[in-house]
């Protein structure tokens, strides 16, 4: 099992005692985000979706490697990796949206 370090975002960090960054061990991305859930309840509710499967709109990405141009879910990690939650923003300015 590899341990990692994992980057929280902020509207995320109510659930980790307001860490910006956590260590979790886990041998792929999907055990990573059910670790995380068990370390730190609650999280898991904004990540993972009713099938175990990251949510439509949270980016997942180890070392920079956005996890749906890997294996998904199934992306292995290894010891020292970096994940990266990156919730998705919607919206944009006005005069954008026409």
């Amino acid at each position: 099992m590899a341990t990692v370090k994992v980057l929280i975002p902020t509207p995320l960090r109510k659930f980790t005692g307001d860490q910006d960054t956590v260590e979790a061990s886990a041998d792929n991305v999907g055990a990573l985000l059910l670790a995380l859930d068990t370390a730190h309840p609650g999280l898991g509710k904004p990540l993972i979706d009713e099938e175990g499967n990251p949510r439509r709109f949270v980016n997942l990405y180890v070392n920079g490697e956005d996890i749906r141009f890997a294996q998904g879910k199934d992306t292995p990690l290894k010891d020292g990796d970096e994940v990266s939650i990156v919730p998705a923003i919607a919206g944009g300015t006005a005069a954008a949206r026409g």
